[in-house]
C-alpha cells in the first residue's frame, strides 16, 4: 500500500498530524490484519482512560520503532546500539509545546529530561514519531526520588510458559491478600505476567527493590520447585523467575495497554483475578483491545484507591537479612551498589577458588 502524506486525527481536542499514516507497522499474520501507523495512533487514543492512567506525570521511555516491526529490523539494547529500533530516554527534538518532561537521574548520576504525559496528545505524537512501546517510570513528576508503584515481574524461564506464569500469580496473589495488599494483573504483551501494587510515595528505589526481594523469596519458599529469584539464569531451572531488579532506578516495564514489538500486535493487558486464568496473551492486540476496553472499561480503574505501605514487605527483608539472607545482584551496567554481593556467578566463582 503506498503511503499518503499525512492525515489530521483529534487527540483529546487537539489536532495531531499523523505522517505517512498508511505505512505498515505490523505486517499481517495468519491470525491478524496488518496495522499500519495511523491505527496504532488511533488505537492509543481508544483506550485514552487506561493508557492516561498507566503514563499521567510519570517519566516516560520511548521504544521506537519508526520503520515498523519487520524481519531483519534490530532493536539497539544497552550492550550494542546501532539497531533501527531504540529506546529514548530523552525527549525527542520538535516535540511540540504541550508536550511536557521531567528530570530523572541514572545510577551513573547522569540525568535526563524524559517525555512525561501529561494528556492523550502527548502519548498519541509520541505514537505518531514511531513509539510502540511506553516505559514509565514507577515515580511521578513532582517526586522523582520514591516510587509509588511496586512492580512484580514474573518471567517464565525456558521450559515454562505462561500457564506456568498464570498459576504462579495465583499463588502471588494470595500471598499479596495475606500481606493486606490490592494488587492488579496484566500480561505482559508476551509470556510473562506483570503485577502492581500501588504504594505510598515514602520509600527510596532501593527499599522498593528489597521489597519485592522479600515477596520473590516467600514464593520461592512456598513453591521452590516452580519459582526462582536466582539472578543468574544458569541457575534458574525451569522455573518462573521473579524479576526483582525491574524495581531499580531506571528499570522499568512495558505500561498497561502499550503496544508490543511482536507479530500480531499484541497489548500488555489489565486483567481482573477472575479472568487471569482463562486469557491467552495473544487474545489482546491492537485490533481487539479497542472493543474491549469500551465493554469493560479499565480494569486498573481501582489502583489509585489506596496506596499501600511497604513495611510489611521490608519487615521480611530485615527478617531474611538478619538469617543471612542479604541483598543481591544489580544489573551488570549498574555502579557496585551499597551491601550488594560479588556479581560473579557463584559457580564461576567457586571454579576461580580452586
Amino acid at each position: 500500500m503506498a503511503a499518503s502524506n499525512a492525515t489530521t486525527v483529534d487527540a483529546g481536542g487537539r489536532e495531531l498530524r499523523v505522517s505517512s499514516p498508511d505505512r505498515v507497522i505490523f505486517p499481517a499474520t495468519e491470525r491478524t490484519p496488518e496495522i499500519t501507523k495511523l491505527q496504532v495512533v488511533e488505537y492509543y487514543l481508544a483506550v485514552e482512560d487506561g493508557i492516561m492512567r498507566a503514563l499521567r506525570d510519570r517519566p516516560t521511555t520511548l521504544e521506537r520503532w519508526p520503520k515498523g516491526v519487520h524481519p531483519g529490523i534490530v532493536l539497539s539494547t544497552r550492550e550494542k546500539g546501532g539497531g533501527d529500533a531504540f529506546f529514548q530516554k530523552r525527549v525527542p527534538k520538535g516535540a511540540p509545546d504541550y508536550v511536557e518532561t521531567a528530570r530523572i537521574q541514572f545510577p551513573s548520576g547522569r540525568h535526563a529530561d524524559e517525555i512525561c504525559p501529561t494528556e492523550i496528545a502527548t502519548v498519541g505524537w509520541c505514537a505518531q514519531m514511531g513509539t510502540i512501546t511506553f516505559h514509565p517510570w514507577p515515580v511521578r513528576s513532582d517526586d522523582v526520588d520514591h516510587p509509588d508503584e511496586l512492580r512484580l515481574d514474573l518471567d517464565p524461564q525456558p521450559g515454562t510458559d505462561f500457564a506456568d506464569a498464570q498459576r504462579i500469580a495465583g499463588a502471588a496473589h494470595d500471598l499479596l491478600g495475606e500481606l493486606g495488599y490490592a494488587a492488579f494483573p496484566k500480561t505482559s504483551g508476551g509470556r510473562g505476567i506483570h503485577i502492581y501494587v500501588r504504594i505510598e510515595p515514602r520509600w527510596t528505589f532501593t527499599d522498593v527493590r528489597h521489597a519485592a526481594i522479600a515477596f520473590g523469596r516467600e514464593l520461592e519458599r512456598q513453591l521452590p520447585d516452580e519459582v526462582t529469584t536466582k539472578w543468574w539464569k544458569e541457575e534458574r531451572g525451569e522455573r518462573v523467575f521473579v524479576d526483582y531488579n525491574q524495581n531499580a532506578r531506571d528499570r522499568t516495564i512495558a505500561s498497561p495497554y502499550s503496544v508490543r514489538p511482536k507479530p500480531g500486535a499484541p497489548v500488555s493487558a489489565p486483567l481482573t483475578w477472575d479472568e487471569l486464568p482463562a486469557v491467552e496473551p495473544e487474545d489482546f492486540t491492537v485490533a481487539t483491545m479497542p472493543a474491549r476496553f469500551a465493554e469493560v472499561g479499565d480494569r486498573f480503574a481501582a489502583i489509585d484507591d489506596v496506596a499501600h505501605s511497604l513495611e510489611p514487605l521490608l519487615e521480611m527483608y530485615e527478617r531474611d537479612e538478619a538469617r543471612g539472607e542479604g541483598d543481591m545482584p544489580y544489573p551488570p551496567d549498574y555502579p557496585k551498589m551499597p551491601g550488594e554481593p560479588k556479581r560473579v556467578q557463584p559457580s564461576r566463582d567457586t571454579d576461580r577458588e580452586k
